[in-house]
């Protein structure tokens, strides 16, 4: 396996052919997900090491990518806890009893992945039997985006909660973000356990602060969580939106691999990390669901040529599957980037 494509440019090194995998490449936009998934809560399907197996294979066994990555969720670790997180259709994360004052973090106890979360490193094992060759990308959330549930009871746009702590009582929102780069840490090291060969962070929301916040109150708690993972001699990817002002703070935190989205080139995405890492990106998404096919040929063929060849890219898009993208749109990216068809 390590000389599988995709892990062959997460490393920097020659491969034989451009790696492309897509982000959600699980879910609502293909048919034999809704079909087999039916109306089942994300939360209960991850729990049931089959169902998520099969869910995670569906979009191998379909497109031909050079990686699988896990079928989960980044808020599966505070869920298991005991926090009160359910994930609500057509909405997202909701939070019964949101994070305010000190007094919360007694509900964030030490978090035990293979005690209180085993279905997660059970999938992985029953995933690494069915992938072969092809490597398994394990994930969990950031932990500013996973505190913005926490702390907001749900999605948000502006995050006035999160802010208000964030500046208001900056050691409690440090000491809420630590426990959550724990509980992080703990699911991805029992993942890589289980037999992942690389891991995703997605710190999805973490775009929404301007940078010398970020710096300031986040990027210690992202630099823990992936500092806690060196040993493992795996790739840490680090995804999110908005974040190509934060790309050269990924690298410091200790990424390996940095998930850019559509609002800037990989050549200037380059240049911002200095060429310390790998890039992974960058199609857009809404393209690639709304567009017809010259548009979506071109600016896939856009992406490769703002890489230059250069060995260090995962082709990717620069965020998740949209629910109405079309799959043989997906399967024609696919072919288009292992060999110019």
């Amino acid at each position: 396996m390590a000389d599988s494509p995709f892990l062959l440019a997460c490393r920097g090194l020659p491969a034989p052919r451009p790696p492309v995998w897509f982000m959600r490449q699980a879910g609502r936009s293909l048919p034999e997900y809704r079909a087999t998934k039916g109306t089942a809560n994300i939360l209960a399907a991850v729990a049931r090491p089959d169902l998520a197996a099969e869910l995670t294979l569906q979009p191998v066994r379909r497109y031909g990518v050079d990686a699988a990555i896990l079928y989960s969720d980044i808020v599966v670790p505070v869920h298991a806890a005991g926090f009160g997180v359910e994930i609500v259709a057509g909405v997202g994360p909701v939070v019964e009893r949101p994070f305010r004052t000190a007094a919360d973090l007694d509900r964030l106890p030490p978090f035990d992945a293979d005690a209180q979360a085993p279905y997660v490193a059970e999938t992985v094992r029953l995933l690494v039997k069915e992938l072969g060759p092809v490597p398994l990308i394990g994930l969990a959330g950031g932990p500013f985006t996973v505190a913005s549930y926490l702390v907001e009871g749900g999605p948000s746009r502006s995050y006035e909660h999160m802010r208000r702590l964030m500046w208001a009582e900056p050691e409690l929102f440090a000491a809420l973000l630590d426990r959550l780069a724990d509980y992080g840490l703990a699911s991805l090291r029992a993942q890589v356990s289980a037999g992942a060969a690389a891991v995703q962070v997605f710190d999805s929301w973490a775009g929404a602060l301007a940078t010398e916040d970020y710096e300031a109150h986040v990027l210690p708690s992202l630099r823990r969580m992936l500092a806690g993972l060196a040993d493992l001699g795996i790739p840490r990817i680090v995804s999110g939106v908005g974040t190509a002002e934060l790309l050269g703070l990924f690298v410091d935190a200790g990424a390996d691999v940095v998930s850019v989205d559509a609002t800037i080139t990989l050549t200037e995405a380059r240049r911002r990390t200095g060429g310390r890492v790998a890039l992974q990106g960058n199609l857009d998404p809404w393209v690639v669901a709304l567009a017809p096919w010259p548009v979506v040929d071109q600016r896939a063929r856009a992406v490769l040529a703002s890489n230059g060849g250069h060995p260090a890219h995962v082709f990717n898009l620069g965020h998740g599957v949209r629910p109405e993208t079309d799959p043989d749109v997906l399967a024609r990216i696919v072919d288009l980037v292992h060999d110019g068809r």
